[in-house]
C-alpha cells in the first residue's frame, strides 16, 4: 500500500476515533453558546495540535510535541473548568490533570532539548502527510485519554464526592508518585558517565522495566474512578480512557518501541538477559533474591 495512503487513513482514523469519544462524552453534558462542551473542547484538541504543526514542520523539529500534548490536556482542563459547572469533582479531576500534565510536559521537553532530539522522529519529520498524521494522532490520544475525566467536569449530573473518588484519589497519587520517581532515578542514571552504555536496573527499574509506564496507567485509572460516579448513558463509552492508555503505552509505543530498542542493543548480554528474565515487564514486584 502506498505510505500516504497509510498515512491519510490514519489521519482519518484519528478524527472518527475523536469524533466518535466527542459524541459519547457529550451526552448528558453541559453546552456553550448551545454547542456541547466536551465536543467543544475535543475540537480544541485537535486544532491546538494543527495550529503546532504548522511552525514544527516549517523548522523541521519535534521539539515542542510532547510539550504541546501536555498543554493540551492543560488547556482542555481549564476549558472545562471555565465552562462547566465547577463542581469539587470537576475542580478535582481538573487539578491533578494538570499537575501531572505540567510535571510530565516540563519533564519531557527538558529531557528532549538536553538530547537534541527525539530519535522517533527522524524520518517522521521530514515526510508532511506522516508528521501531520502523527499530530493528529495526538488529538485523539488527548480526548480520548482524558474521556472519562472530561466527561465528569462537563456533565451536568452532579453527584457528591464518595468513596469512588476517595479510591480514585488514593490510586493517582500512588501513581503519580512512582512515574515521579521512576523518571527521577533514570534521568540521575543516564547523567552518570559511567552508565552510558549501561541498562538501568536499579531503584523501581528493579522492580519493573518500565515503572514510569505503570504509574502513567495507574493515575488514569485512578481519575477514571473519580469520574465514574456522574457518568450517564453514552458517556459510560469514555470509560474506555484507561484500557486506551494500557493499549498504547505497551502494544503500540511505549514499552513496545523501547523493548525492542533494548533488545537490539543489549540482546546479548548475559546480565541484559538476566535482568529481563527476572525483571516484570510492566507490573512491579519485587526483585528476587
Amino acid at each position: 500500500m502506498n505510505k500516504n495512503v497509510i498515512w491519510i487513513t490514519g489521519i482519518i482514523a484519528a478524527l472518527v476515533l475523536g469524533s466518535v469519544i466527542a459524541f459519547a462524552g457529550s451526552q448528558h453534558g453541559a453546552t456553550w453558546l448551545g454547542l456541547p462542551l466536551f465536543a467543544l473542547c475535543c475540537a480544541a484538541a485537535f486544532l491546538i495540535q494543527w495550529m503546532m504543526f504548522v511552525p514544527a514542520w516549517v523548522y523541521q523539529t519535534e521539539h515542542y510535541f510532547d510539550l504541546t500534548g501536555s498543554l493540551t490536556y492543560i488547556s482542555l482542563a481549564l476549558i472545562a473548568l471555565l465552562f462547566g459547572q465547577g463542581d469539587p469533582r470537576s475542580l478535582l479531576i481538573g487539578a491533578l490533570v494538570i499537575i501531572w500534565a505540567g510535571r510530565l510536559g516540563a519533564f519531557l521537553f527538558l529531557r528532549i532539548r538536553a538530547a537534541g532530539e527525539d530519535r522517533r522522529f527522524r524520518s517522521i519529520k521530514t515526510d508532511f502527510l506522516q508528521f501531520l498524521m502523527t499530530w493528529t494522532l495526538q488529538g485523539a490520544w488527548v480526548s480520548i485519554t482524558m474521556g472519562a475525566g472530561l466527561a465528569a467536569m462537563t456533565t451536568a449530573n452532579e453527584v457528591p464526592l464518595g468513596l469512588f473518588a476517595f479510591l480514585g484519589l488514593l490510586l493517582w497519587v500512588a501513581g503519580f508518585a512512582i512515574e515521579v520517581v521512576a523518571d527521577s532515578q533514570k534521568s540521575r542514571f543516564k547523567a552518570d558517565p559511567a552508565n552510558q552504555d549501561s541498562f538501568i536496573d536499579v531503584g523501581l527499574w528493579r522492580w519493573s522495566r518500565h515503572p514510569n509506564y505503570f504509574g502513567e496507567i495507574v493515575l488514569w485509572i485512578g481519575i477514571t474512578m473519580i469520574a465514574f460516579p456522574v457518568l450517564q448513558g453514552w458517556q459510560y463509552a469514555t470509560l474506555i480512557s484507561p484500557i486506551f492508555v494500557i493499549v498504547l503505552l505497551t502494544k503500540i509505543s511505549g514499552v513496545r518501541m523501547l523493548e525492542h530498542r533494548s533488545d537490539k542493543k543489549w540482546g546479548n548480554d548475559p546480565a541484559y538477559q538476566a535482568y529481563k528474565s527476572d525483571t516484570p515487564v510492566l507490573v512491579p514486584r519485587p526483585p528476587r533474591a
